[in-house]
């Protein structure tokens, strides 16, 4: 009876100096710095876990292991390596993950501020949005039928103008007449991606970057490959035709599938542009209510003194 009163004696204080006295420590300022973690080791994992940095920081894990029990049993020769190895280590792992590390900038500096994208450009018209994508809808399905390669972006909040530079600028109303002829096989622009901007076709020719992703279907093309490499570091949408087979894909954040059709098309295309603008509208509907409530409320006040 005496050793189990001990034991329990022992969790309780453990609990006490382990548990309970560092819990009522904790203060706001403590859970927001512990979610702001979270939230940045989540967005790491999430970067991380499709691409060849999982397997560098297996590696990396393995050598710090190593070096814990160069130390632990002291190994003189692997201490004198591992040594001089954390002088450098931080300038080792940048040069390592860069190709990582720049993905992570773009997507960061890529991602919009809640409210300033609506501050600075009013919101598509829908009958406008449905426009655009029932002409791109026609033109893919005219490309696909007879079998013509194609690379159709769509930007969204990520501003494509270094891309958009490297073609050929136009700055024409979408037309299925104006993407069929561009991506004819004969013509001078054929073989690089048409960039839409503003529901207008901004430029044709223009170079993407390919994606480094080990994962890749052989089967798929440079087409696929660039498209797979653009909506890595931004929110764009990107529509391939597969040359060989005729195949229609859409390509959105860094994933791909295939095997669309002009219905299925459409639908997808008016998930991922009207349902946006949609939200987008309600905030600046309501923004404008709110501006107009608080100009009224004003006024009274004014009357009232």
């Amino acid at each position: 009876m005496g050793a189990s009163e001990n034991i329990i004696d022992a969790v309780k204080t453990f609990l006490l100096t382990y548990v309970v006295e560092p819990v009522k420590q904790i203060g706001v300022k403590d859970i927001i710095d512990i979610l702001l973690l979270t939230l940045v080791l989540f967005f790491v994992y999430r970067l991380i876990r499709d691409s060849r940095a999982w397997k560098l920081l297996l590696g990396l894990g393995v050598l710090f292991l190593i070096s814990i029990m160069a130390r632990a049993f002291d190994m003189g020769a692997l201490n004198f390596i591992f040594g001089n190895f954390q002088q450098i280590g931080i300038l080792a792992i940048i040069v390592l993950f860069q190709p990582e590390l720049r993905t992570a900038l773009e997507k960061v500096g890529g991602t919009p501020i809640t409210g300033i994208k609506s501050i600075s450009a009013e919101p598509k018209d829908l009958a406008t949005i449905n426009a655009e994508i029932d002409a791109v809808c026609t033109a893919v399905n005219d490309l696909s039928r007879d079998k013509v390669g194609a690379l159709i972006v769509i930007e969204r909040s990520t501003r494509l103008g270094e891309f958009i530079k490297s073609g050929v600028y136009i700055d024409a109303a979408i037309s299925p007449y104006i993407l069929r002829n561009i991506f004819f096989n004969k013509a001078p622009l054929h073989d690089g991606a048409v960039i839409i901007r503003d529901s207008r076709i901004c430029a044709a020719g223009c170079f993407l970057p390919l994606s480094t992703k080990d994962d890749i279907n052989k089967d798929l093309g440079t087409r696929h490959r660039a498209a797979i490499g653009l909506t890595e570091i931004s929110d764009s949408v990107v529509i391939i035709v597969s040359e060989e087979t005729g195949t229609i894909s859409v390509s959105v954040d860094g994933n791909l599938e295939r095997n669309y059709n002009y219905r299925s098309l459409k639908q997808a295309l008016t998930g991922y542009l009207a349902s946006q603008n949609v939200s987008e509208n309600v905030k600046h509907i309501s923004n404008k209510v709110q501006k107009d409530k608080n100009k009224k409320q004003s006024k009274n006040n004014e009357t009232e003194k």
